[in-house]
């Protein structure tokens, strides 16, 4: 068959195109329209009272996504059910009456009753097209694209109601729409993306990729958790940070350790976090293990592997009294993880570090966290003290 395209424009309306298709061995042809334009920024309902033929005769576009009701007979073309048309309002009724009797021999003959009650309704809709009665033609469009005729265009119809809507939110899924009109937050969108980047393996200087995700901790803020994988010698490392400013305040949280279940705290540790254990006479300073987003457990089992991994303590070059105390300390911290009390204190001078409350929204009993103002050496270490960013410019500008 062949399939003509016209590009046409509906006169106080807008562009359409128009297919018509036509086969020559079976005479089928068949005609449908596609709107030539976007998706309006508003739905449109068009309601037209109907009191007579010439109004049958009133031409009609109907989209895709376009339902159609005649309330008198709660009659309703649902939306998506047809193609596009281009047509009149007695060629819609045509229409459906088709619809209605394509099936009616095969319901004769299984059940009589359901093929006698659409007869009855096709009856009632080819009385429509005598107009014997008035009657309301109601077209909805969510796409704002379906137009029904003003013959006394470009004044006023009073037969005809237009009605111009915002659509709702399932209106808009349906169209593949945005549900949100508003611009997306780039914030937002990075929640749910994990973003990759190129860069060198910090061990063999190789192609590698690191990837980067913004993470939302329950009860604190976001922080962002960087990953690096080397394909060429297998290192991999992960290293976390802090996604909002540095706080007013410092940090410092005090864990009970009493129960082993305790090693399953999740533990957010920035860069400027120092960890204390007193009991072992134990610290870490800032800096040391960078930042790290794991468990209390992972923490204990990082710091161990630190004081192993290092040759001046337990490597060739070091001392048999000196690698006899390490021994005890990682016996000690092996206690720790499984049976012996001790105190974890996280110091954290910028505020952006967090031990899981479980007992959250609640006061945990063994978990206590207290802010204090900094220091001016801690202030020093963060890089505040030079740092000003309230009447600088005024000032900027008289230097000059």
């Amino acid at each position: 068959g062949v399939t003509r395209l016209l590009l046409t424009r509906i006169p106080f309306f807008k562009e359409i195109i128009v297919s018509s298709f036509s086969c020559d061995s079976c005479s089928w042809s068949n005609t449908e329209i596609q709107s030539a334009g976007r998706i309006q920024e508003q739905g449109v309902r068009y309601a037209l009272a109907v009191t007579s033929r010439q109004d049958m005769n009133r031409e009609v576009v109907k989209t895709d996504c376009a339902s159609a009701r005649i309330p008198e007979l709660d009659f309703e073309i649902p939306a998506f059910s047809q193609k596009g048309v281009l047509t009149t309002i007695e060629g819609i009724i045509d229409r459906a009456v088709a619809g209605l009797e394509q099936d009616q021999p095969a319901r004769r003959a299984t059940d009589k009753e359901v093929a006698r009650k659409i007869d009855e309704f096709i009856g009632k809709l080819r009385q429509l097209k005598e107009v014997s009665s008035p009657f309301t033609f109601i077209l909805d469009d969510p796409s704002g694209n379906s137009f029904v005729e003003n013959p006394h265009a470009p004044q006023r119809d009073e037969a005809l109601v237009v009605t111009h809507y915002r659509r709702s939110r399932q209106q808009s899924a349906m169209l593949g729409l945005e549900v949100d009109a508003k611009p997306p937050d780039a914030a937002e969108d990075l929640r749910d993306e994990v973003l990759q980047f190129n860069t060198n393996c910090p061990e063999c200087n190789a192609p590698a990729s690191t990837n980067m995700k913004l993470v939302q901790i329950p009860h604190f803020k976001e922080v962002i958790i960087m990953a690096t994988n080397c394909d060429s010698c297998g290192h991999r490392t992960n290293e976390v940070k802090s996604g909002g400013a540095i706080e007013p305040q410092g940090t410092r949280i005090t864990l009970r350790v009493t129960d082993p279940s305790d090693m399953t705290r999740d533990i957010l540790k920035s860069e400027t976090c120092s960890v204390e254990i007193p009991e072992l006479e134990f610290e870490l300073g800032m800096g040391a293990l960078g930042g790290k987003f794991t468990t209390l457990e992972g923490l204990l089992k990082d710091i161990r592997d630190l004081v192993e991994k290092n040759p001046f303590t337990l490597g060739d070059s070091s001392t048999p009294s000196r690698t006899g105390k390490l021994q005890e300390f990682i016996g000690k911290l092996q206690d720790v993880k499984g049976r012996a009390q001790a105190h974890f204190i996280m110091d954290d001078p910028a505020g952006n570090s967090y031990l899981q409350n479980v007992y959250a929204p609640e006061e945990d009993p063994e978990l206590s966290v207290r802010r204090y103002e900094r220091t001016f050496e801690q202030n020093e270490e963060l890089g505040l003290n030079d740092m000003k960013t309230e009447g600088y410019e005024p000032e900027a500008a008289s230097g000059r």
